[in-house]
């Protein structure tokens, strides 16, 4: 029973990814047909714009042109994901933290998809109150779920909650 628990979990798991890879890419596809070459959109004077952007490089248009490490880390990060979401409890307690891995592959695999296919990541919300960086769906789901991780490890889980998750098939110490 378990086995098949694990199972419908991982396949509602890739549903889940298909449909936010399917989510992020046709907000670009939209970004492509309604912003590139065109004017910037208002959104929300002062606060919020859309504005068409091909960002060869990562977060903040850093490391330009190094597609090759962009590929290598989305492969080596998904992979560690992966081996978290398939480690955890089929649990509530947990369940944060898998719709979280949900969300951070969704994210990487949005922006790989636009990598190889066309070299950069398209890229079009821009929030001009604070002059932050262009952005897009994809960021948004890897930003937001790295930041609720990050409130979750600090404020919800306990140590012993993580242990099995960060052993990664060691044995634990007796203490």
């Amino acid at each position: 029973m378990e086995i098949k628990k694990r199972n419908t979990r991982i396949g509602i798991g890739i549903l889940v990814i298909a449909v936010l890879v399917f989510l992020d890419q046709f907000t670009k596809h939209l970004a492509v047909l309604h912003l590139k070459d065109q004017p910037n959109i208002i959104w929300i004077q002062n606060v919020m714009e859309l504005e068409y952007l091909e960002n060869r490089g990562a977060a903040f248009g850093i490391l330009q042109n190094q597609q090759w490490l962009f590929i290598l880390l989305f492969f080596l990060f998904v992979t560690a994901v992966i081996v978290f979401y398939c480690r955890m409890p089929m649990n509530q307690k947990y369940l944060p933290i898998q719709i979280i891995s949900l969300f951070l592959i969704a994210g990487g695999l949005g922006n790989l998809i636009d990598r190889i296919r066309l070299g950069y990541v398209i890229d079009f919300f821009y929030f001009s109150l604070i002059n932050f960086p262009v952005f897009n769906v994809a960021d948004i789901y890897v930003t937001v779920s790295m930041a609720i991780l990050f409130v979750l490890l600090i404020f919800y889980y306990k140590e012993e909650d993580l242990d099995l998750l960060f052993s990664l098939g060691r044995k634990k110490e007796k203490s």
